[in-house]
């Protein structure tokens, strides 16, 4: 009677096992070739501005009164860029979301272990085949990424953690830092002739995460003023960074602005399950190698009716997903992430 209680325990425990064995563990292959392209790129540098927690219908809905909260970014969709929907998915948290931008692919389930919040296996990067990138934002996200990557050249400014508190009344002064540094940044470049010099070489990318819209959503819903001023602010904020690196880099057309969100946020503050307004963010894309807006004539193939919701029927939209917009556009001026499903599908 033992024997048989023993071995039917030691059966459910390997089931049990197996579980964790085949669910839980990381589909990344490691030990590729990294492979490159003889192609001169179109842009010598990146700027990737994400709005962590920004809804897509947040940015593009327009005012009562037919204006824009963001008159930049607006200029930006109408005239000399192209913009899309990138559609996300569960879970709509920062870090799986912020993987799949810069490393283009879905985490897997193990990093959940973790709290999504360490590698739970490393990984290749965009700031990683990169020659050098300069990352301004949270200490909750920047450092997972310059953890990872091979040599230092991923150089990181984060503000104290104790800065991140959801009870503030506004938070939208975290992404008034990042934008008060990154000037600051180029302004000290001017003068410091080895900083210019590194500035001036190809492959490099510069990371602006906005944390602001995030936490004034999970305070204040996304609904409100707070909220709603926030979009404003980095709108303001993100069309000063642009004029300043323009008039660093002597306005050469070889800069690429990627603007977009790592998810969305529910009416009642909250993400990381699958409701369109937690899915669904935005993407304005513009700068060296990329097409300036498109007028179109004929009804777009999407029927979700957000075209009309948002007055740009007459503009083309290109939606995406998460995880293939990064080689879209990193691609400009890096070589695609080992990890990256783009990559291992062109093997």
């Amino acid at each position: 009677m033992i024997t048989f209680f023993l071995i039917g325990l030691t059966v459910h425990v390997v089931f049990f096992l197996s579980i964790f064995d085949i669910y839980f563990t990381s589909p990344l292959v490691h030990g590729m070739t990294p492979q490159s392209t003889p192609l001169a790129p179109p842009a010598s540098r990146l700027v990737l501005v994400v709005a962590d927690g920004l809804r897509a219908d947040s940015l593009f809905t327009l005012l009562p009164n037919n204006s824009s909260r963001t008159p930049f970014l607006r200029t930006i969709i109408e005239e000399t860029g192209t913009w899309g929907v990138s559609h996300t998915r569960v879970p709509t948290e920062s870090r799986p979301g912020h993987v799949a931008l810069i490393a283009g692919f879905y985490e897997d389930v193990s990093a959940v272990a973790k709290g999504w919040k360490e590698n739970p296996v490393e990984f290749d990067s965009v700031f990683n085949e990169s020659r050098s990138t300069w990352c301004w934002g949270s200490p909750d996200i920047l450092p997972m990424f310059a953890k990872g990557a091979t040599g230092d050249h991923v150089y990181t400014h984060t503000y104290p953690a104790e800065e991140e508190d959801f009870a503030s009344t506004d938070a939208s002064r975290l992404d008034t830092w990042v934008f008060t540094q990154v000037k600051s940044f180029f302004q000290a470049a001017k003068t410091n002739s080895t900083l210019k010099a590194t500035l001036l070489e190809d492959k490099n990318i510069f990371f602006l995460h906005l944390l602001g819209i995030d936490t004034n959503g999970h305070a204040h819903r996304p609904m409100s003023q707070e909220y709603l001023d926030n979009i404003a602010l980095v709108d303001t904020g993100v069309a000063e960074v642009v004029s300043l690196i323009e008039d660093f880099f002597g306005y050469d057309g070889r800069t690429a602005y990627v603007f977009t969100s790592d998810h969305g946020m529910t009416n009642w503050g909250s993400h990381g399950a699958g409701h369109p307004s937690e899915t669904l963010t935005p993407l304005v894309v513009w700068g060296a190698g990329v097409n300036k807006a498109q007028r179109v004539t004929e009804p777009q193939p999407y029927e979700d009716g957000y075209l009309k919701d948002w007055n740009l029927e007459h503009i083309h939209r290109a939606d995406v997903n998460q995880v293939r917009r990064m080689q879209k556009k990193y691609c400009f001026c890096v070589h695609t992430p080992l990890n990256s499903l783009h990559y291992n599908h062109r093997l």
